[in-house]
């Protein structure tokens, strides 16, 4: 069963300097790798003169990830974009982009110390991050008569869910998205009344 995770609340941005170099954190909500690239397109127009663009998102539940990915953006391998990700995968929010923009101080960090830079640019971010609560939801379909829309409701508003398209026909097709958790409720529920039953939205 899908579980509540934790997801940004809204964006934010942090600056880590170290030897006059700035590494600009940037951290928000993407729900797919479409609204992450967006992020780091608008990093990439709000920063055009930035050496680095480098990133690392976390899609899903943070416990079992559907996707993840980064990139260094032409730093030296493994010391940009794989530190980021390293840092989300222990901070346990998903469906996460962090964008580090940096711009070049002038003093060579080496690779460890750029490991240490881009790492500690993402966890002071993430450290200010408001999260709140991913509910995973499913859509379930009804079908009864037009008497049991008032209980239906009732029910739904019971279980923190909302009616998404109601149908009036020959007979009342109500469907409704409700918490995972709630599934066997519902179906529960549908079984011990007498013309309603559950239907494939």
């Amino acid at each position: 069963m899908k579980q509540a995770y934790s997801i940004p609340a809204a964006p934010i941005e942090h600056c880590y300097e170290i030897k006059n170099s700035k590494f600009i954190a940037r951290v928000e909500y993407a729900e797919d790798r479409s609204s992450a690239m967006a992020v780091l397109e608008q990093a990439k127009h709000d920063y055009p003169d930035a050496r680095h663009h480098c990133w690392a998102y976390l899609l899903g539940d943070p416990a079992q990830p559907v996707s993840a990915a980064f990139s260094g953006d032409g730093e030296p391998s493994g010391t940009a974009g794989k530190p980021i990700l390293n840092v989300l995968n222990h901070r346990g929010v998903g469906d996460i982009i962090v964008v580090v923009i940096r711009y070049f101080g002038g003093v060579k960090l080496g690779a460890g110390g750029l490991v240490r830079a881009y790492s500690a640019a993402t966890q002071r971010a993430i450290e200010m991050l408001s999260t709140r609560q991913l509910v995973p939801k499913v859509e379930l379909s009804l079908r009864g008569q037009y008497a049991h829309e008032s209980e239906l409701r009732r029910l739904v508003d019971n279980l923190k869910g909302e009616i998404v398209d109601t149908d009036y026909s020959t007979d009342l097709r109500l469907v409704m998205s409700v918490p995972c958790a709630a599934e066997a409720e519902v179906q529960e529920y549908v079984a011990s009344r007498k013309g309603m039953t559950l239907v494939k939205p």
